[in-house]
């Protein structure tokens, strides 16, 4: 007679967090909310071991006895009772980018959050896992819930990648689909999306486009095998977008939303961020409130969109455990999708290469000759006019007397250099009142 061999339950995966804000701490609420769903997904128990955080005392909801705390979040890095860090402090420099460089130099898995890291110096991060042997996840630093980075280097391995994007911030998308919906103006929008929790006191790395531009370069990254520079980024927010802008856009059938857009030419990567008009009959243009899309086309597969919540404590701790899931069960996937001895770090093409049509509008006295000056300068420049629009009810009188009116402009597709010389040109014209507002359109 012989004995069965021991199956004995494999040891528990022992997690230490980094930082125990909105995320830290929703990630221990799931996992022990979640921990059988979880214990039979992952193949073992995940617990959480040890913490770091800058206050100990502030009540979080969540009972911490039994779990050691670290007076730094690089002590997790060494600590004796931890296998794999998740690091969810943010910024691209200082702890958070020490911790997790130590932790993958003492051989420790890391899951981040956070995208600048990532975007910055993700190419080097890559090296250092590579070496250590150990994965390097941060499915949580693009989109909050929504699976993009899976979607991105898994599901779509097998595929060229020809365009990738989207709305990848949330508090853009509710500022502009509020101003859309109710035509009151940007500041007013803003300061109430603060007093919602939407907007941080501080709201410049969203509304500047520069959290777009983080997400954008992983996401172009992982499409092209390629870390893209994140310096060499195009990127332009939406502080100048006006009510009046979300009018004239409504008239022509379209909706404004701030998109990040990459492709692949042969000559190199185009990257950029910017205000967008969308057909309003486009699947991006119903994409509204807080929620995110993430929008890939491949050769093979074609187009497809991803949607769902971007930010917050749930989505964000989703994703972050789903990482956690994937190192219990031995995952090893390459940080970029491909070795790191073959990365090679690409600098997107300069905005003067960009090709598109645009939105052009001017505040112009209301004068006889004053549209065919302005067309002279767009076809001295070889920039064709599509249509044009003036809008008769924001007509002024100004102090001074002067009659001022409204007028958009729409172009076909034409270089950005063309474009923009161009646009010095009329900014210099005596009828043009104020500087104008330029927006691309795009073509989907």
């Amino acid at each position: 007679m012989t004995s069965s061999p021991s199956t004995s339950a494999p040891p528990p995966l022992r997690i230490g967090i980094a930082g125990l804000g909105t995320v830290g701490a929703g990630v221990v609420r799931l996992l022990r909310e979640n921990a059988g769903l979880i214990r039979a997904r992952a193949g073992r128990e995940l617990v959480v071991t040890a913490v770091s955080a800058r206050d100990r005392t502030r009540d979080r909801g969540i009972d911490l006895s039994g779990v050691a705390w670290c007076d730094t979040p690089e002590d997790l890095a060494t600590h004796p009772d931890v296998d794999v860090v998740a690091e969810l402090i943010g910024g691209a420099e200082g702890p958070a980018r020490l911790t997790v460089s130590r932790a993958l130099e003492n051989h420790r898995p890391v899951v981040t959050a956070n995208k600048a890291l990532i975007a910055i110096h993700g190419a080097e991060l890559a090296c250092t896992a590579q070496q250590a042997g150990v994965p390097l996840m941060f499915e949580a630093a693009v989109a909050g819930g929504i699976p993009a980075i899976k979607t991105v280097r898994e599901g779509l391995a097998a595929d060229r990648i020809l365009k990738i994007g989207g709305i990848l911030n949330g508090t853009c998308n509710y500022i502009l689909s509020v101003m859309h919906e109710t035509g009151r103006d940007f500041a007013e929008i803003l300061a109430d999306a603060q007093k919602l929790g939407y907007a941080e006191a501080d709201p410049s790395t969203d509304v500047d486009g520069v959290d777009t531009a983080h997400k954008l370069a992983i996401l172009a990254g992982l499409a092209f095998g390629r870390p893209v520079v994140f310096a060499s980024l195009y990127i332009e927010g939406i502080r100048r977008i006006g009510a009046l802008d979300l009018q004239f856009a409504r008239k022509m059938g379209y909706r404004i939303k701030l998109l990040g857009i990459a492709r692949q030419h042969e000559n190199g990567i185009e990257a950029r961020v910017h205000p967008c008009l969308v057909p309003q009959d486009a699947s991006l243009a119903q994409v509204n409130g807080v929620f995110n899309a993430v929008v890939a086309e491949g050769a093979f597969v074609g187009r497809l969109m991803l949607e769902g919540r971007g930010a917050g404590e749930g989505p964000t701790a989703t994703a972050v455990c789903a990482d956690l899931i994937d190192i219990a069960r031995g995952s090893a996937i390459p940080v970029w999708g491909c070795d790191a001895d073959s990365l090679t770090q690409a600098v997107a093409l300069p905005a003067r290469e960009f090709t598109g049509e645009y939105y052009l509008r001017l505040n112009v006295c209301d004068r006889p000759g004053v549209i065919a000056d302005i067309t002279a300068v767009l076809r001295d420049n070889g920039v064709s006019l599509r249509s044009m629009l003036q809008h008769a009810d924001a007509h002024e009188i100004r102090p001074d007397g002067t009659q001022a009116v409204p007028l958009v402009l729409l172009t076909h597709k034409t270089n950005e250099a063309a474009m923009q010389h161009a646009l010095h040109h009329i900014a210099e014209l005596e009828a043009v009142l104020d500087e104008p507002a330029l927006i691309r359109i795009d073509a989907g």
